[in-house]
């Protein structure tokens, strides 16, 4: 097996992650990942184009790092791969740094800030395979991190695509670091809290199996728990798209494998497609916003007295006791002092009360996130060796030949209590097991039972929702349909489920509640990160017998 761990799941994670995961315990190679849809947009204003505190990181670690044997492997080039690879030559380590590119396609894409595809892992496994200390990308999918060198150790060919998934959902768990060992857990309270949480490892087998764990001494836990919310994240349908291999979400199976040691196995994968996903962003505009705190009696006439002192082409967005007035606008001027001062000038002049969470301020540009398709064969991805030599890396075939040992009856789904979604791709209108309960029921929290993932792709939202027994499953399946979550969340309107069986879980995607993207959205929560909270604190009737 190959030992891979992770220290950063974004631009800004904890900083001492690198060198704990180097002097904890023992690995093979140290992924970070820095990049979102939100961070191509952050790097393509800044100065560097990559991730500079990733820099310091190795200008601290990278000679324990060389000492100890372990490769690093990282996206954090961003725009500018070439630049960090240089400037971790200027380190003096004598580290042979190679460097992945061919993802940026703003040529293509001539009216946004940044236009970059999604590269998979091969051109890292090539770095590796020769000779290489540390590998830096700029956009390849968060996975490749984990996917290119359990693919370089193992030998794997194009067309492993089994073992190639199981490496793809490997890295899935691995990439937003303690979000695998205990963050934003729903059943925190029953984790190790007493000191900082273990980043993740992930011992990767031949066959593409794995075991996630972390090392010893660390806090918080590794458990078929907290692997399945991490699973559930920032996903669409079960089958999850990649641009080395289509992973299938509803093969997995996860089995404990000791304190802190969960497994999983069982994932099937088959060809990807032919077009590699784009992300683009633009600037969208400029936008302002004040909030006005509500207190005391007649809130809803307090609002409504405010809105009217405000008119004009605003958006009002409430969270309990705040009430967000937004102003967007191409003229920076307008979205500037000349509202945020408007809506302050009222302090003497309106609601009972009156009071706002910061002073007037200035408009800030936003972003609009953007997703487009290319042809895999028109993009140049490739790998630039520590010796300067260029290797240029194919896209993968995706014709039927490639196919038969991924899908064939030889290797069957793993029996599940129920059949999977039928119906569109979407599985819009498709139902979890039939029949009712009878007996007496509780109307409590849905989070007494049910745990919760939530997140952003794009404009859209996912919320991932799991129970412990098959129990709990049927009834949520049966119980917790597209109308009854647009019941809960009145504020979702298009949302598709997908039935996970195998991890006693539901996927449902949001479409369009974050807008235009993080950047663009007015929400209080623009990247959902609470929705599946929300959702949890939402009271329903379960049977007793379950509660």
């Amino acid at each position: 097996m190959i030992r891979i761990g992770n220290a950063s799941g974004f631009y800004g994670d904890r900083f001492s992650a690198v060198r704990e995961m180097l002097t904890g315990g023992q690995i093979d190679v140290l992924t970070g990942d820095y990049l979102a849809e939100l961070t191509m947009l952050i790097l393509g204003r800044s100065s560097s184009g990559y991730a500079k505190s990733f820099l310091k990181q190795m200008q601290q670690n990278l000679g324990l790092a060389l000492e100890r044997g372990v490769k690093i492997v990282s996206n954090a080039g961003g725009l500018k791969p070439a630049a960090l690879a240089q400037a971790l030559d200027e380190l003096g380590t004598g580290a042979k740094v190679s460097y992945v590119e061919g993802d940026d396609l703003t040529e293509r894409f001539p009216n946004h800030l940044t236009a970059n595809a999604y590269l998979g892992g091969w051109g890292i496994a090539d770095c590796l395979k020769a000779g290489a200390d540390v590998v830096v990308t700029g956009r390849v999918t968060d996975a490749s991190l984990t996917l290119g060198p359990a693919a370089a150790h193992h030998g794997w060919d194009r067309d492993s695509f089994d073992a190639l998934a199981g490496a793809t959902v490997a890295g899935h768990v691995l990439e937003c670091g303690t979000q695998a060992t205990g963050g934003n857990y729903s059943f925190f309270q029953s984790l190790d809290l007493s000191k900082p949480l273990g980043f993740p490892i992930a011992e990767v087998h031949a066959d593409g199996s794995s075991v996630i764990t972390k090392h010893p001494g660390t806090g918080g836990a590794v458990t078929v728990g907290t692997v399945t919310a991490q699973l559930l994240y920032e996903i669409d349908s079960p089958r999850y798209l990649g641009p080395d291999v289509v992973s299938h979400f509803d093969t997995i199976v996860l089995s404990d494998d000791g304190p802190d040691r969960v497994r999983i196995s069982g994932v099937r994968g088959s060809a990807p497609p032919s077009t590699l996903k784009v992300c683009l962003n633009r600037i969208g505009g400029f936008r302002n916003h004040v909030e006005f705190v509500l207190t005391g009696l007649d809130i809803d006439a307090k609002i409504a007295w405010l809105k009217s002192q405000l008119p004009g082409p605003y958006e009002w967005v409430r969270n309990g006791h705040l009430l967000r007035c937004v102003f967007k606008s191409p003229d920076p001027t307008a979205a500037g002092r000349a509202f945020s001062s408007a809506a302050i000038e009222l302090a003497l002049a309106s609601y009972p009360g009156f009071h706002v969470t910061a002073p007037p301020g200035d408009a800030s540009p936003y972003g609009v996130y953007t997703a487009a398709f290319v042809e895999a064969s028109t993009v140049e991805h490739t790998a630039v060796l520590h010796t300067g030599t260029r290797l240029t890396v194919p896209p993968t075939p995706t014709d039927a030949s490639a196919l038969p040992a991924a899908l064939s009856p030889a290797h069957p789904s793993p029996a599940t209590p129920y059949a999977a979604d039928t119906g569109s791709e979407a599985g819009a209108g498709a139902e979890g097991p039939t029949g009712s309960r009878s007996g007496a029921t509780r109307r409590v929290a849905l989070g007494s039972i049910v745990g919760a993932r939530s997140g952003d792709k794009g404009g859209d939202a996912n919320v991932g929702v799991w129970v412990q027994t098959d129990e709990a499953y049927a009834w949520l399946a049966e119980t917790l349909t597209e109308d009854k979550l647009r019941e809960l969340l009145p504020e979702v309107s298009e949302v598709d489920r997908y039935l996970l069986p195998n991890l006693r879980a539901i996927n449902f995607v949001c479409r369009g509640l974050l807008g235009e993207g993080v950047s663009s959205s007015t929400r209080f929560d623009p990247q959902a990160k609470a929705l599946g909270e929300q959702l949890r604190a939402c009271e329903i009737d379960i049977p007793e017998e379950l509660t």
